[in-house]
């Protein structure tokens, strides 16, 4: 990745904490249990990471003209709804992670129960953001809020979530149904509410779903590879937690080459899902060949 996407990535990523931050801020007159509430939210939205999402969403509306203040709502909630995500899969009844990010998981730095409530706030307060009134108009609110409740709910996410947990097998079908809700879902998401956000053209929409969805695939991936062969500090995470849970990833299934080939093979898939829209989509192409090469 050059350093002029780097830099960028950087700075979008700045962006969407900075946002964060300004919803997460602590009202000193509040009683103390909501300020530790907001705290433990705060915690857990605040502690780095890629902020891929929220990249997805304010690149993808950019495509179509719209500016970072229109995409930003929308960028905010997707992660807000991600990193409510992460905080759940730490939890003991869950992944049982004892960090995140390098830091210790919500519920270690808290306890279980301002853990949930801190993800509960996070996913919930997503859903307020969008519909705030003068950030949307009242139609693309609720397109929005569609595509991101599906993504999030018992058919995305939360579906995904319970595959995992409780998986049918162990074949390539069950994998690639639980990364394409578990993981998937919010990343397509994030790319179809920046089309949304610039009223994109229903191919073009499509294009850029197709594009998140073989990006969210090896993502996934990538991911699983990591876990083989990467530490708990190069990760911020504890690794190798699947192995030992005895879970089916893309490498128990294809092994660490079979993986990588797998890899290439959708960045491939996401490139060609570009092709129609030209050079304006090029910082997209090359996100989509940094995920693959990612190292941690």
């Amino acid at each position: 990745m050059s350093d002029t996407l780097s830099d960028y990535l950087i700075t979008r990523a700045n962006l969407v904490t900075k946002s964060l931050e300004n919803r997460l801020v602590i009202n000193r007159t509040e009683s103390p249990a909501l300020g530790r509430l907001r705290a433990a939210m705060a915690h857990g939205a605040l502690g780095g990471g890629k902020r891929l999402r929220p990249f997805l969403v304010l690149e993808a509306a950019s495509i179509f003209g719209a500016d970072d203040e229109a995409a930003l709502p929308a960028a905010t909630a997707i992660e807000m709804v991600h990193c409510y995500s992460l905080i759940h899969d730490d939890l003991p009844a869950m992944d049982d992670a004892d960090t995140r990010r390098g830091r210790p998981s919500v519920h270690k730095a808290y306890d279980e129960a301002i853990a949930i409530l801190a993800g509960d706030g996070l996913l919930t307060d997503a859903f307020a953001l969008l519909t705030e009134e003068g950030t949307y108009t009242a139609p693309t609110a609720c397109r929005l809020v569609r595509e991101l409740a599906l993504a999030a709910g018992s058919g995305g996410m939360v579906g995904g979530q319970m595959m995992d947990l409780y998986p049918d097998g162990g074949d390539e079908a069950a994998i690639v149904g639980i990364q394409r809700r578990k993981t998937g879902a919010l990343i397509e998401a994030a790319a179809v509410m920046g089309a949304i956000v610039g009223a994109a053209a229903p191919s073009d929409e499509a294009a850029l779903r197709q594009y998140a969805a073989a990006v969210g695939e090896a993502f996934q991936v990538v991911d699983d590879i990591l876990d083989e062969t990467a530490s708990s500090a190069e990760l911020g995470k504890p690794a190798g937690v699947d192995g030992a849970a005895g879970k089916a990833t893309f490498v128990s299934l294809l092994g660490l080459a079979g993986a990588r080939d797998r890899v290439s093979a959708l960045t491939a898939a996401a490139l060609a899902a570009l092709a129609g829209l030209g050079p304006r989509a090029d910082r997209l192409r090359a996100v989509a060949g940094q995920l693959a090469s990612r190292s941690t």
